[in-house]
């Protein structure tokens, strides 16, 4: 009989609104449901926290309930606890982390990955300040076509409060979008230098490794193919 692993399961959503309608919440559930029958572990305690993800972990007293446990901690992705890789490193001294998107990751290539999405986080941000400033100087100098671009930028602002929460919806879903890929980078690389040649290859790699999409199913190669272009990668 296989054994299996006691668990304590974390969810978080940023908002009162999220917890009361159950959304975001529903899928962190799936997402610890599915690792949990993949890889033998047995959710023992569920908590969950309507917070925002800038207070760190150990602040949060519903993190601070399941820690007590002195069990593993599960989340549905590694954003759930925080985006910021200094509140991660703090909490892997004292609790070993499970991650249902990336169920084999040890805490140690955990906190490479947090250092990773932080990182390029401030480089996304970065570029969007210069490339900016650089079409605002331009303008300034009398470039009608960055004229022309500043104006229609204008003019695409949201002019009501549904469409403001439809394009912060598409701009959050993308960012963590790049953000899974982040983390997918390393293994990856390890596919390749393992002879996988082809997304099909890659994404046989990733299913014999029980590494599920972020919807919590078995790859493709277009799921791959995709994954590899938010990574600014050539396809294969």
């Amino acid at each position: 009989m296989k054994s299996t692993v006691p668990v304590v399961a974390y969810y978080r959503v940023s908002t009162k609104a999220q917890g009361e309608s159950g959304l975001g919440l529903e899928a962190q559930k799936a997402y610890i449901e599915t690792a949990a029958k993949s890889h033998g572990w047995e959710v023992v305690a569920e908590y969950v926290e309507t917070v925002s993800g800038t207070i760190a972990p150990l602040d949060r007293p519903e993190c601070a309930k399941a820690l007590a446990h002195g069990l593993p901690l599960a989340v549905a992705k590694l954003d759930r606890l925080s985006r910021d890789v200094e509140h991660i490193a703090s909490l892997m001294k004292r609790v070993s982390l499970k991650v249902a998107t990336m169920p084999q990751a040890d805490n140690f290539q955990l906190h490479l990955f947090a250092a990773l999405a932080e990182q390029e986080r401030a480089f996304i941000s970065q570029r969007t300040k210069e490339a900016l400033k650089a079409l605002k100087d331009r303008a300034d100098g009398g470039c009608e076509t960055s004229l022309w671009k500043i104006a229609n930028r204008a003019k695409a602002k949201p002019q009501d409060s549904n469409t403001a929460a439809l394009l912060l919806a598409r701009a959050v879903r993308t960012e963590r979008a790049k953000e899974f890929a982040v983390t997918l980078e390393g293994t990856i690389a390890l596919a390749r230098s393992k002879g996988c040649s082809t997304l099909r290859d890659i994404a046989l790699f990733l299913n014999e490794r029980k590494v599920l999409t972020p919807q919590g199913k078995e790859w493709t190669a277009m799921q791959v193919s995709r994954v590899m272009k938010r990574l600014n990668d050539s396809p294969v």
